[in-house]
């Protein structure tokens, strides 16, 4: 923890909260107001909020939910990096799930702080956001590097989608975001029959043998939002 002699020297991290429960914020707020080198500039209850307060008040760094109602953590951050290249942002989330953590690094966020470890690590964060570095959170960080090197051996790229056709893509997207075969079918205009053939193609190729798994995967590519 920096003296006060230390904090009277340098200007405060300016940061901006950004969830939308009320009580996460003021725990939150706590934390980072208790810290003598942080500075606690706004609030937002939500991720258009977020954007714009960003704007407003151009803080150092702007602490996001992921899950947010009108725009979720992930697409604030795109904005906000557009509009303000020197605005650092940090996720914070209940999630553990590695599949967010590849979209934020790709929209520009700077860490991943699970909640229930922000009381430890959330403060660490914001610093070494500011100082213009990277933190995630340690099981995070290792799924990362972890993915990074099976990445490397197997030659695959994000913007690749493992051999999927056009159809294959656009029928794995509805199947992530929870459609049925039917609807599907309909949607499409084509049979139920070659939905099913489709999706057997798409695990096969894929190597995944579960909606769950498929899931991640869209995720992961981008397909669908969190």
């Amino acid at each position: 923890m920096m003296t006060a002699e230390a904090v009277r020297k340098t200007d405060k991290i300016r940061v901006l909260l950004a969830d939308d429960h009320e009580i996460v914020r003021e725990g939150v707020k706590r934390i980072l107001t208790a810290e003598p080198d942080l500075e606690v500039v706004g609030e937002a209850e939500d991720g258009q909020q977020a954007v714009a307060l960003a704007k407003t008040l151009k803080p150092d760094v702007a602490v996001l939910d992921i899950s947010m109602p009108t725009l979720n953590g992930i697409e604030a951050t795109k904005q906000i990096k557009a509009a303000l290249p020197n605005v650092h942002t940090i996720a914070l989330t209940m999630y553990g799930d590695d599949s967010y953590v590849f979209q934020l690094l790709q929209a520009g966020a700077s860490g991943y702080v699970l909640k229930r470890a922000a009381a430890t690590d959330l403060v660490q964060a914001i610093r070494a956001a500011s100082r213009g570095e990277t933190f995630l959170y340690p099981a995070v960080a290792t799924a990362v590097v972890a993915d990074y090197l099976k990445r490397l051996e197997t030659g695959e790229g994000r913007e690749t989608y493992d051999g999927l056709t056009d159809r294959e893509k656009e029928i794995l997207t509805k199947v992530a975001e929870s459609a049925t075969n039917q609807e599907i079918a309909q949607s499409l205009f084509i049979s139920v029959k070659t939905v099913q053939t489709h999706r057997a193609h798409i695990m096969e190729k894929l190597n995944l043998h579960d909606r769950t798994m498929l899931v991640r995967y869209a995720i992961r590519k981008g397909l669908i939002d969190p």
